[in-house]
């Protein structure tokens, strides 16, 4: 099993934070696409909250996740195994946000758990560099947006 810990404090409270989080349908208002991330499309009706789940997919494969922890504004967490192309496997993911206030500011730790099956040992470091590629690339346009004074949920 992996473990691959991120944090960063951002300049906006807990509350905030955790809405931009958990607003899968304004993500594109905070996090843009990339080649690892295409959005998520949510098929729990109402708003976000635990056992809501949804679908993600990017180029090694389709994420369908369920939102597991659900304790505003200090934490939230979701599971998603990603089905990978050409029938290769399931790589079971744990995506977890803690969000701790301070001064000014709150503190963002996200932390990714892969489980990567034996028969995809040898491309191993090559996800694992495209988790934390994408867990950098999240919480940097994270802070990017709750830190402007426009960036309210």
């Amino acid at each position: 099993m992996t473990r691959l810990v991120l944090d960063t404090d951002i300049d906006a409270p807990a509350g905030q934070i955790f809405r931009l989080i958990t607003d899968f349908g304004g993500q594109d208002r905070w996090l843009p696409r990339s080649s690892s991330f295409r959005g998520t499309t949510v098929l729990s009706p109402g708003p976000v909250a635990l056992g809501t789940s949804y679908r993600e997919s990017d180029p090694f494969g389709v994420r369908n996740g369920t939102v597991t922890e659900f304790e505003p504004p200090a934490k939230v967490a979701f599971h998603q195994p990603m089905t990978l192309r050409l029938h290769a496997g399931t790589v079971d993911v744990t995506v977890a946000y803690t969000l701790t206030p301070g001064t000014g500011s709150t503190h963002v730790t996200r932390i990714v758990t892969l489980a990567i099956p034996r028969s995809l040992r040898l491309v191993q470091p090559l996800l694992v560099r495209a988790f934390r590629r994408e867990s950098r690339r999240t919480l940097l346009a994270l802070k990017a947006h709750a830190g402007r004074p426009d960036g309210s949920a």
